[in-house]
């Protein structure tokens, strides 16, 4: 589930053949000129609403933390997504405070379960993904990631994601201590898809990779021209062109 920036990058992979898309809070931040986690809520909702619209595929909302700490504030922004026409959105335990940055467990999973109620209320089934943070946020705490995604299961998400664990062990460990769909991010060191398939794992996003990888790709072009003064970028150019064009058309 490649996680897009905009409507572009949306019908983009659309076209190669995806059957679902995420968006990236941190690939949507870039496109504004700010850092992830500098977005505010009502962007993000006009986002969502974009996003949904650029495809015909099913949209996961990348909802950060829900842009609130009490649950009922996080469950009435969750309806604001449900509204958007998204099918799916997530929420994490991350507090967005450097100083304290994970939640304390029962208030975590009461937010879960308040932002559950809300996704399901409607007469469209809005997919609730629950994240734990941990090992985004230098707790690389593998007992208390399974602790905190059990709980979030037992409040009422759909999909369970801990963003960060790599080893196919702990990967192991994770899904044979759940009984729901767990989502794994696409990281260096993460087994590839056919493993991960193996383990158990149902579904796979890349976060920012890709705006990363085209941001990569433009800053390489700029320095060739601004330091040699040539125009090799130009082979990469027509190839993204010859795909793009036929998917922006569609």
């Amino acid at each position: 589930m490649p996680n897009a920036w905009d409507a572009g990058s949306a019908k983009l992979f659309a076209s190669l053949g995806f059957d679902a898309l995420a968006t990236t809070s941190s690939g949507h931040a870039a496109t504004l000129g700010r850092l992830d986690g500098a977005v505010t809520l009502d962007e993000v909702v006009a986002h969502a609403a974009t996003m949904a619209a650029a495809t015909d595929k099913p949209l996961n909302v990348d909802f950060e933390n829900a842009f609130a700490d009490d649950p009922a504030d996080a469950a009435a922004n969750i309806a604001r997504i449900v509204a958007s026409g998204a099918a799916g959105c997530s929420i994490e335990d991350f507090t967005r405070r450097g100083d304290d940055p994970i939640y304390e467990l029962a208030l975590a999973a009461e937010r879960v379960a308040a932002a559950a109620e809300a996704a399901h209320a409607g007469p469209v089934r809005l997919v609730l993904t629950a994240r734990a943070e941990n090992y985004l946020h230098g707790r690389a705490d593998l007992a208390d990631t399974i602790t905190r995604l059990q709980a979030y299961q037992a409040a009422g998400a759909d999909v369970l994601y801990a963003p960060g664990i790599s080893a196919a062990s702990d990967l192991r460990s994770l899904v044979s201590s759940v009984d729901l769909p767990v989502n794994v991010l696409a990281l260096p060191a993460v087994p590839p898809v056919a493993e991960l398939t193996e383990i158990g794992v149902k579904r796979v996003s890349v976060g920012g990779a890709f705006a990363w990888a085209a941001l990569g790709a433009a800053a390489d072009a700029a320095r060739e021209l601004l330091e040699q003064g040539t125009y090799g970028y130009w082979d990469v150019t027509a190839r993204g062109a010859a795909i793009a064009k036929p998917a922006l058309g569609s």
